[in-house]
């Protein structure tokens, strides 16, 4: 039997990327989905793939975020399972980073978050539902040409708990997914002026299971988080990276 059977999601950032394999995975292990994102072809051609229903939205827009979740909860008769996957961020050190760009970062990394959860509680309530954030390792262990972003992740991961203290009392459940590389990535991560940077995981260190990352594993985590076999899972801060935070390695600054 499929393992979300029955269960509404909504997944923000659902046009590319993690987002985009979240939204195939959970319409495949049986759930009804609607995914947010802000291209609008991108969004079209995974509506047409999946079946599941795209909503346009920006998650630094509050009438955005509100339209989004009473739109997705008309579409599918209420709401299991909020993915908060939409992220950004900039290829260049924190200290060479500028204000506003980090504003910008924390408004769609964390904030956006934080709209999502606010507005999906209610109805995430009635269900007993839950809430998966997608983090990353750099904020587990910050990664200097991306310092803004890891800042902006270490706050995801420390808002995924704080809400499993707030929601937990209400019956809901929050939880942390943190990955490492992952191919294929975030369009977002470019340096300063760069086009859309393309994934290249040839020359990627390779974790110690042998292999780089894939969209499809991330999926597969959020999965279980979202299932009814993690129903005393809340809280919890998952690496979904093969190990490369595990250990340093001689030589070398980290994993």
């Amino acid at each position: 039997m499929p393992r979300l059977a029955g269960k509404a999601a909504l997944v923000t950032g659902g046009t590319s990327g993690l987002g985009a394999e979240t939204v195939r995975r959970f319409a495949a292990e049986g759930a009804g989905v609607a995914f947010t994102g802000r291209d609008g072809e991108r969004g079209a051609a995974v509506e047409r793939e999946t079946g599941a229903t795209f909503i346009a939205a920006d998650v630094r827009s509050d009438a955005d975020t509100d339209r989004a979740v009473s739109a997705a909860v008309e579409r599918l008769g209420g709401l299991d399972v909020l993915v908060c996957n939409a992220g950004t961020g900039i290829v260049l050190p924190l200290a060479e980073t500028p204000p506003g760009e980090l504003t910008r970062i924390l408004d769609v990394n964390v904030t956006g978050c934080l709209r999502y959860a606010r507005a999906c509680l209610p109805h995430l309530e009635r269900r007993r539902g839950s809430i998966v954030h997608i983090a990353s390792d750099a904020g587990v262990i910050g990664e200097d040409p991306i310092g803004a972003y890891s800042v902006s992740k270490a706050a995801v991961i420390m808002l995924g708990k704080m809400l499993a203290v707030d929601c937990g009392r209400r019956g809901v459940r929050s939880n942390v997914l943190c990955p490492g590389d992952i191919a294929p990535g975030m369009r977002e991560m470019r340096a300063p002026g760069e086009p859309e940077r393309p994934d290249d995981p040839s020359t990627w260190p390779v974790p110690p299971i042998g292999r780089v990352g894939e969209a499809a594993d991330v999926a597969a985590a959020a999965v279980f988080l979202a299932s009814d076999d993690a129903a005393f899972v809340n809280g919890a801060v998952i690496l979904v990276d093969g190990g490369m935070r595990a250990a340093m390695r001689a030589g070398e600054e980290s994993l």
